[in-house]
């Protein structure tokens, strides 16, 4: 699948079987999509005709779509899939489909979704700004984060992670200390030394460590 210019609507390849029972009702909504101009090409294989497409892509169960940068599998109603598409190219639906990956138990699709296309840190910030993600979502983003661990795509973050120091939050402001560190840039020290004043002693204890571990 091409990439999508800005602005432009996402494409969508759908793969399905013969006997499939959900997939009738997933080709007639994503039909009704392409027809009102909601997404831009619609391509429909039937596995048992391509089975090496299937192998290739490690599809295990149809209906299987990928909409944009989004995989799912299985029954989703055209409410769901016109959210999926709406919400493509846009922070949301980063979050969106973030959320759909740390909470279904796709983990490693998380991690090289994000190694992939580091524009999705985008939605990991805004994770992170959100005092009342899931615990598990938490998790996984910190899994995520110790992955990009002083790489440049995390660096290129640094001044996002350091203004969640500011948060009102104290565990956005102990996870956003940690993630600095994890940075390994000295610029992340001014924001790590400022939280040496905390009113939290769980911030004020992750921000000497990951200061130490910087000077280290």
């Amino acid at each position: 699948m091409n990439e999508p210019k800005p602005g432009s609507k996402p494409e969508c390849l759908l793969l399905i079987g013969t006997y499939c029972p959900h997939c009738p009702q997933v080709l007639a909504a994503l039909g009704d999509m392409i027809k009102q101009g909601e997404i831009s090409r619609l391509t429909v294989v039937n596995i048992e005709q391509q089975p090496e497409l299937a192998g290739e892509l490690n599809i295990r169960s149809v209906p299987w779509i990928k909409l944009g940068d989004v995989e799912l599998t299985g029954l989703h109603s055209l409410q769901e899939l016109r959210q999926w598409a709406g919400s493509a190219g846009t922070v949301d639906g980063m979050v969106l489909y973030l959320n759909e990956l740390l909470t279904t138990a796709r983990l490693p699709e998380a991690i090289q979704l994000v190694k992939d296309k580091p524009e999705y840190l985008k939605g990991i910030m805004s994770i992170l700004g959100n005092q009342d993600a899931k615990i598990n979502v938490r998790v996984g983003i910190g899994v995520i984060m110790e992955e990009l661990q002083g790489s440049a795509v995390l660096r290129a973050y640094l001044d996002q992670l350091g203004q969640l120091t500011r948060h009102q939050a104290a565990p956005v402001r102990s996870d956003a200390a940690h993630y600095l560190s994890l940075t390994g840039s000295p610029d992340a020290k001014p924001y790590l030394q400022a939280l040496l004043n905390d009113d939290s002693a769980e911030v004020r204890e992750i921000a000497e460590d990951g200061l130490a571990e910087l000077e280290a």
